[in-house]
């Protein structure tokens, strides 16, 4: 009586075996957009520029809400940011920008330390964020005194730990040393340590609602500060990213907006402002041109 021959059935029972053993070796899934934009409102997501991409930015802050009608309910004082930023590689990031407020340039790189996995392995991402401030506004000093370059400079030490719940819900931890090399008067810190807590939930496709709060640990604060506290809608558009935002800053960058706020939204002390990003493909990845080719 002849048989089946079940070796060939056997061999594709193995390879199958084999191959459902093979994920371990698999590249890594990563979560991705845990943010929609690498700024939560004023500060930094964990989000980071692509490799070879320019992000250019645009950030403006109007004038207090309460100053009333005569100045427009605050348009008529505005702030203006300009920054570019670019993805050196797919882990660090490097940005400039030039402010209105105090005549502020500033500078900074954002290197992506670990990142948070889709399916086991890392729960959250972390980063970290270093920043320089140099503010060029006239300074008048008394007859024999000499102001120098060095007093206009701030430094600022950040670390972003994020972790994305699901689609709708991502939270970020801030942990933030901010240093001055000149205050006004002894008594005033030339440090500052604060707490950062930001989030995002998504109520649509391109709509989310963001938050943004950092609470200064420091006994000995600047007089007559309080703590930042923004709340904001980030609405995607096509190629950019555009947050309204309403905040109790008047600043933009870090050395103002967690060491020197001094608004109070109690008061009325609210600035209406916005945020836009336009980013460009500056370098493009390796084997872009076949893949678009194949695909068209």
């Amino acid at each position: 009586m002849a048989t089946k021959d079940t070796s060939g059935q056997e061999d594709e029972e193995d390879l199958m075996a084999m191959l459902e053993e093979e994920p371990s070796h698999a590249a890594p899934e990563y979560t991705t957009a845990t943010f929609k934009s690498t700024r939560i409102a004023n500060g930094h997501s964990i989000e980071n520029t692509a490799k070879g991409v320019l992000d250019f930015r645009i950030s403006h802050r109007f004038g207090a809400l309460n100053t009333g009608f005569e100045d427009f309910f605050g348009l008529d004082a505005a702030i203006t940011r300009i920054g570019f930023d670019y993805g050196i590689t797919d882990w660090l990031m490097v940005g400039v920008g030039r402010s209105s407020y105090f005549k502020e340039f500033d500078g900074f790189l954002k290197a992506r330390l670990l990142r948070q996995r889709d399916r086991g392995g890392m729960p959250f991402s972390l980063s970290y964020m270093g920043a320089a401030s140099v503010q060029t506004h006239k300074v008048t000093m008394p007859a024999g005194q000499e102001f120098f370059f060095s007093n206009r400079m701030a430094y600022v030490n950040q670390l972003l730990l994020a972790r994305k719940f699901n689609s709708s819900l991502s939270l970020q931890l801030m942990p933030t040393h901010l240093h001055y090399n000149l205050v006004d008067t002894k008594a005033q810190p030339n440090d500052i340590f604060a707490l950062g807590l930001g989030g995002r939930i998504k109520l649509s496709n391109r709509i989310s609602l963001t938050g943004e709060y950092f609470y200064v640990v420091n006994d000995n604060r600047f007089p007559n500060t309080t703590n930042s506290l923004t709340l904001g809608f980030d609405i995607e558009t096509g190629g950019h990213v555009f947050q309204l935002l309403f905040s109790n800053s008047t600043g933009i960058t870090e050395r103002n907006v967690i060491g020197r706020t001094d608004g109070n939204w109690g008061d009325g002390d609210i600035h209406f402002g916005f945020n836009i990003s336009r980013v460009f493909t500056i370098v493009k990845p390796k084997g872009f041109e076949n893949s678009r080719n194949k695909i068209w």
